[in-house]
């Protein structure tokens, strides 16, 4: 009898309707979706967040959903470090192209023409970073600022944020003194604060400054380098960058944008601020402002310039 009883309460049991399982909303599952396909993880987390609360008896298949976009972001990332390691040096190569104008205060009081370049490949144990500018401005038919710069910085990654780099710098500015100023230097640069929106960076090491005057002689000496950069998303349309930069030495001839040189009777200092307002596609509209100080300067030159530059910026 208990046999009897046992299979006629398993016939009972299996002869009775499953109770349909509730399937996720399709207005919240187009939402998720939405909220993935736009490729913002923190949207993708508040939307999950808020399906969660207001369908709690749905978290299995929230969670599944979620558990593919997470394997999805995981192989996408896998993918970018693979294509880091494989890119050949002519590859993954970034940069900005910039050309406007300028209004110099202090030595000079002129409009002129500003260019720069700077290009940047990012691999996963370093990066290459090279950059030049160009400020050409003319008086009443005589040049009154003819300045060019050149830089290539390859940095080598220890972590997330230690790294190592070395500089190599070429100048020039007549006017200033001038005809060739190299500066090579290497040392550490640790990333302060590296999110998605700002960055903060910071270097210093020993440097070598060679420097061949406009009047024939040249000059060495051992030297420090300290240098800062600062880089601001304010928003998709706006950012913020602003780089400083020092350089201690024996002699202090002239000065560089971005630099410091210091010595017992001169403190030349400089830095830029600026600001890009992006336009439409690649393009954007900066505005910046740089200061150059000496504390002493040679004969005949005011103490402070200013340089305001109005330029296009074409990222590509």
């Amino acid at each position: 009898m208990p046999r009897l009883a046992l299979a006629t309460a398993t016939f009972v049991a299996a002869s009775l309707p499953t109770p349909a399982v509730a399937a996720l909303p399709e207005p919240v599952k187009a939402m998720i979706d939405a909220a993935i396909a736009s490729g913002n993880k923190p949207d993708v987390l508040a939307v999950v967040k808020i399906a969660k609360a207001t369908n709690p008896d749905d978290l299995a298949e929230i969670n599944a959903l979620m558990s593919d976009y997470n394997a999805r972001l995981a192989e996408q990332a896998k993918a970018a470090l693979r294509e880091k390691q494989e890119a050949g040096l002519f590859e993954n190569w970034k940069g900005q192209g910039e050309l406007g104008g300028f209004r110099s205060t202090g030595n000079t009081r002129n409009l002129g023409v500003s260019g720069g370049l700077k290009l940047v490949k990012d691999a996963v144990k370093w990066r290459l970073n090279f950059q030049t500018r160009a400020d050409y401005e003319r008086n009443k038919g005589k040049t009154t600022r003819d300045q060019l710069s050149a830089t290539i910085e390859p940095n080598y990654k220890f972590g997330k944020s230690l790294y190592a780099y070395g500089l190599a710098q070429f100048e020039r500015d007549r006017l200033q003194g001038f005809s060739a100023r190299y500066t090579l230097s290497g040392g550490l640069g640790y990333e302060l604060v590296k999110t998605k929106d700002l960055r903060l960076a910071v270097k210093a090491g020993p440097a070598i400054r060679i420097t061949d005057f406009a009047a024939g002689d040249s000059k060495s000496s051992l030297a420090a380098l300290i240098g800062l950069d600062l880089d601001w998303k304010i928003s998709d349309n706006l950012k913020f960058s602003q780089d400083t930069g020092g350089t201690y030495a024996s002699d202090a001839q002239g000065f560089t944008s971005a630099s410091a040189v210091i010595d017992s009777d001169n403190i030349s200092f400089a830095a830029t601020s600026a600001f890009d307002a992006k336009l439409f596609g690649a393009l954007s509209a900066r505005f910046s402002y740089t200061i150059e100080h000496e504390t002493n300067p040679p004969v005949g030159r005011i103490k402070t310039d200013t340089l305001s530059r109005a330029t296009l910026v074409y990222d590509f």
